[in-house]
């Protein structure tokens, strides 16, 4: 699916909230520091987080949270985790489960349909992962509360994992 993707020579590099992979950091701080200056945006708990009360389809109140990671000044990486508020682990209605539902719900209408699940060799892990062109995303359960979003530009990946 990847090498189609890529021989497609297809670029897709919306993220969300007019953020985009290529990125340059200055210009990632100043769109970043606009909206929290409009209230969209807000520091996240940790130092390098920004913190966005999500829409998701249940209407469900939830937090997605991010930080990118750069190559070369540039967003080629953007690593975001969901959480429900009030999450508890007594809590059917909110369990991680459901809220991997919601958040792939949330990326389809994002970027369209096309998810397709995959399970690791001992079926313990499950994502669902589409790559459009030059993106991948991948959508997951980080831990019993928090799903983990990763959406990259597997050409700058590939760049950085087999440097020529």
């Amino acid at each position: 699916m990847e090498s189609a993707q890529l021989a497609s020579g297809k670029l897709e590099n919306s993220l969300f909230l007019g953020l985009e992979l290529g990125m340059d950091k200055k210009t990632f701080y100043a769109e970043c520091w606009e909206m929290n200056k409009e209230g969209i945006l807000i520091n996240g708990p940790t130092e390098l987080s920004v913190e966005y009360q999500v829409d998701l389809p249940s209407a469900k109140p939830a937090k997605m949270r991010f930080y990118p990671k750069f190559n070369d000044d540039k967003i080629y990486l953007m690593p975001v985790d969901y959480t429900y508020e009030g999450w508890a682990p007594w809590n059917d209605e909110l369990a991680v489960e459901k809220l991997r539902a919601d958040v792939l719900a949330l990326y389809e209408d994002w970027y369209g349909e096309g998810f397709i699940e995959v399970k690791s060799e001992d079926g313990n892990q499950v994502a669902f992962v589409k790559v459009d062109g030059n993106r991948r995303t991948r959508i997951f359960k980080k831990n019993l509360s928090t799903v983990r979003v990763e959406i990259v530009d597997l050409p700058i990946l590939h760049q950085i994992e087999n440097p020529a």
